[in-house]
């Protein structure tokens, strides 16, 4: 602890704030029941075993111990009869007595399963993003997701509070249980909030690690909690920023919990991450230097869009359909951002039962924006690469993105022809910004197999509309 002196190091009172189970909150409010104590999950195409849970309400967790990620294949009950099915028990080594079928028997009859009405989710976001205008200015909210934002406090807490006797970390922890009560009144949704009268990072540290097992869902780290609660941190996956992978490599250098991180050779760390060691070490530390007010902007490395299959796809033609639409959809953000890509890549993912490996390839290509030439590197691709089978899942990205301006021939091409063609998706861009992207459409989008119309309705890859009111 000492070797940051932190009366240099800047202060800021922080509220990291986050909508408690957000999606599957909003579906229970809307039906007037309780979000903490209804048994609730968002899944994607529920009405076959194959559904992606994508939300689920905190009793469901508990009940059912599955996260906000999995399929309704994993669940230990049928997702159309409700009945405990001893098939999906065996696979998953999940005791079959008597009581805990019944147990899951009924907890499944009284659980809600419903789709994902991503527009709802979105103008519940905007209102809470109104309340929180109430504590601050909107150049000090900063949101981090559709459900989460930091909030730069500093200059208004005084204004709240006005009692002189307390002090900075008691005032922002009254001011962020108003903050939580403030959210619930407008939206009947509860939220966590963790606070730092020092920076954003301890804030963030103290939502994951504390404000989500209190009571009060509010937890105050600041420097002096440093040795006491960010070293105890107990996994190193379980700190902001490290992934399993970066914990490998400090496991390699003897660094086995975040305690370590933070007593290690800072210099050390650099010759094996480069800066980003030295980052790692800071943030160990407790000291986080970014600004809330500069954030930072990853360098576009490339595009790409995924999506879920609504059945399995069997016909190679039906998959190349998808594939060719994707292909299309990717290239026109492509234009847009005014890039080309120098490398194409494919996810092709296999139904559930086949029990296959995934297909992810890419290959180096000349620069293009082109639709036409994109989408000939895709499906030359695919076609080196499949080998039959059931597909339920089907991704398409550029990456390594360039802006340089020229283009490179080959001996075979036409540049007349090309240049022709470059008029020509340029005319269908503009049609498509101005009258929506259904305006033109090949005829393949009248086929069974073709995904663009139904995909253009989505908001986030999700149903935007109103059906899920059930």
């Amino acid at each position: 602890m000492g070797q940051i002196d932190y009366e240099k190091e800047a202060k800021s009172d922080i509220a990291f704030i986050d909508m408690k189970s957000f999606y599957a909150s909003v579906e229970c409010v809307k039906r007037g029941l309780h979000p903490l104590k209804t048994s609730l999950c968002v899944m994607s195409r529920s009405e076959n075993s194959h559904g992606l849970i994508l939300a689920s309400s905190p009793t469901f967790k508990e009940v059912f111990g599955k996260n906000n990620v999995g399929r309704s294949g994993d669940l230990p009950f049928d997702v159309y009869t409700r009945k405990f099915s001893c098939e999906k028990a065996r696979r998953q080594n999940i005791p079959m007595t008597r009581s805990y079928i019944k147990h899951i028997e009924a907890w499944a009859a009284k659980t809600l399963i419903v789709p994902p009405r991503m527009a709802l989710y979105i103008e519940e976001s905007l209102k809470i993003q109104k309340v929180l205008e109430n504590f601050a200015t909107v150049r000090e909210i900063y949101p981090y997701s559709i459900d989460e934002s930091f909030v730069d406090l500093t200059a208004s807490l005084n204004y709240f509070i006005r009692d002189k006797k307390m002090t900075g970390r008691q005032k922002l922890d009254v001011v962020s249980s108003k903050i939580q009560q403030a959210i619930w009144k407008e939206t009947g949704i509860f939220s966590t909030i963790g606070m730092s009268n020092a920076n954003p990072l301890l804030a963030k540290l103290a939502l994951d690690n504390e404000a989500k097992k209190n009571k009060n869902m509010r937890a105050n780290w600041s420097y002096e909690d440093v040795e006491t609660k960010v070293w105890a941190i107990p996994n190193l996956t379980d700190f902001w920023g490290i992934g399993e992978r970066t914990a490998r490599r400090l496991r390699k250098l003897n660094i086995y919990s975040i305690r370590d991180l933070a007593n290690a050779n800072p210099d050390r760390l650099q010759m094996e991450f480069g800066i980003i060691g030295v980052q790692l070490w800071f943030h160990a530390n407790g000291v986080d230097e970014s600004k809330l007010s500069r954030p930072y902007t990853p360098k576009s490395k490339g595009i790409g869009n995924s999506q879920i299959l609504p059945r399995n796809y069997t016909s190679q033609a039906e998959i190349e359909l998808v594939l060719m639409e994707m292909a299309e959809q990717v290239a026109v953000r492509l234009r847009r951002i005014k890039k080309k890509a120098t490398v194409v890549a494919i996810h092709i993912g296999f139904s559930y039962e086949e029990g296959r490996k995934s297909i992810n390839a890419a290959s180096k290509i000349n620069p293009s924006q082109s639709t036409q030439e994109l989408t000939r590197q895709v499906l030359n691709l695919f076609r080196k690469k499949y080998r039959g089978g059931a597909v339920r899942s089907i991704g398409v990205r550029y990456d390594k993105l360039t802006d340089r301006a020229y283009r490179a021939y080959s001996f075979f091409d036409d540049p007349l022809a090309l240049e022709k063609m470059d008029k020509l998706e340029k005319t269908i861009d503009d049609l498509r910004d101005k009258f929506g992207y259904l305006a033109i459409q090949r005829a393949t989008c009248l086929m069974e197999g073709s995904r663009v119309m139904e995909r253009s309705r989505l908001i986030g890859g999700h149903c935007g509309g109103l059906d899920g009111m059930i």
